[in-house]
């Protein structure tokens, strides 16, 4: 996955990073990525689908959003503040790479929330 990540995300360019499975966007960084994080199970966080790729949304108390890709393995998240990048350019920009790994499951809910 990480061979075919974009170059650019919005206006912040990728970046070198020191540590394996990472990629980040922006210096300082407006957009993390990490391969290879774990699973996410069943939760009540809302679940938003991207050019067929559900991520599980949570906010942190600071504000900065974590997505995690559902119902792929390994899993893939993505670190962000949306007041700085909007979630829907991350998202559309990093769904096509995160697609590379076969989708096992599809969040499931009464409805899914299309806004972040």
């Amino acid at each position: 996955m990480m061979v075919v990540l974009p170059e650019v995300i919005g206006d912040a360019e990728r970046r070198p990073t020191s540590s394996q499975a990472t990629s980040a966007w922006g210096d300082p960084s407006q957009v993390v990525l990490r391969c290879g994080v774990e699973v996410p199970g069943p939760t009540t966080d809302p679940c938003v689908s991207v050019n067929d790729v559900d991520w599980i949304a949570h906010e942190g108390e600071d504000g900065i959003w974590t997505l995690t890709t559902y119902g792929r393995t390994p899993a893939t998240e993505i670190i962000m503040d949306p007041q700085v990048i909007p979630s829907s350019t991350v998202l559309a920009t990093l769904s096509d790479a995160a697609s590379r790994i076969p989708a096992e499951k599809q969040c499931v809910s009464i409805q899914k929330d299309e806004k972040l």
